[in-house]
């Protein structure tokens, strides 16, 4: 996809305006790090990246609900996408090793897949996980292949700009959370600091930086630094 210039300071004054909207104080996003320089830019990952990440989510999720782990190492097999697996993942997936509550609670991370691929109408930080969700990724309890369900996903998807957007207003909603328990302060608002935490990694995972000086870095799923 074509990269876009773009003010972060443009972004993060609407971002402002939405910390109002959601109940939190306007000023805990203005005092939060720019994510990019002005003379900087910014694209997306491919969509068959987004894709392939996304279905790994998925799966993720069938095997917290007890899919049946040669079914699922088979379909991502058939799909091409084992490659793509973190070692944590891999393990979860074809031997049941770790917590399947880290795994659950990545469903918000596959809404913010949904988002990107224009599945789901919007990401809004009020808002559940969209209800229906797993029935806009693949079926995998009548094995529907990664190729069907690509061919089935031709939607409109959201520009870098508006990617970029939402990613600032997580972010700072992230910062936002993670500073209060940092000093032990009441949460700033009502919203879930799970989800918040969950989504901003499907969309920082998902967004490029580059110009300036800057390197571009596209980091393997679990090495995306969210840190605040």
């Amino acid at each position: 996809m074509t990269a876009m210039t773009l003010d972060p300071r443009q972004i993060r004054s609407r971002t402002c305006g939405d910390f109002q909207r959601l109940g939190l104080q306007s000023a805990s996003a203005e005092r939060f790090p720019l994510m990019w320089r002005p003379d900087e830019d910014v694209t997306l990952r491919s969509v068959t990246e987004i894709e392939s990440r996304a279905a790994i989510l998925s799966v993720l999720q069938a095997r917290v609900m007890d899919m049946p782990p040669q079914m699922a190492m088979r379909w991502m097999l058939d799909a091409h996408v084992l490659e793509e697996l973190t070692r944590d993942e891999w393990a979860f997936i074809a031997s049941g090793v770790g917590d399947p509550r880290r795994y659950a609670q990545q469903l918000d991370a596959l809404y913010g897949m949904a988002w990107l691929l224009g599945l789901v109408d919007g990401l809004d930080p009020q808002r559940a996980c969209a209800d229906g969700l797993a029935a806009v990724f693949p079926d995998l309890r009548s094995g529907e292949s990664f190729g069907v369900w690509r061919a089935r996903t031709l939607t409109t998807r959201p520009d870098p700009w508006e990617v970029a957007s939402l990613l600032d207003l997580y972010y700072c909603l992230d910062w936002a959370y993670q500073d209060a328990a940092r000093r032990g302060m009441p949460a700033p608002g009502p919203l879930d600091p799970a989800a918040v935490w969950h989504r901003r990694w499907a969309l920082e995972w998902a967004l490029v930086v580059r110009g300036g000086n800057r390197q571009v870095t596209t980091p393997a799923w679990d090495q995306v630094d969210l840190s605040a």
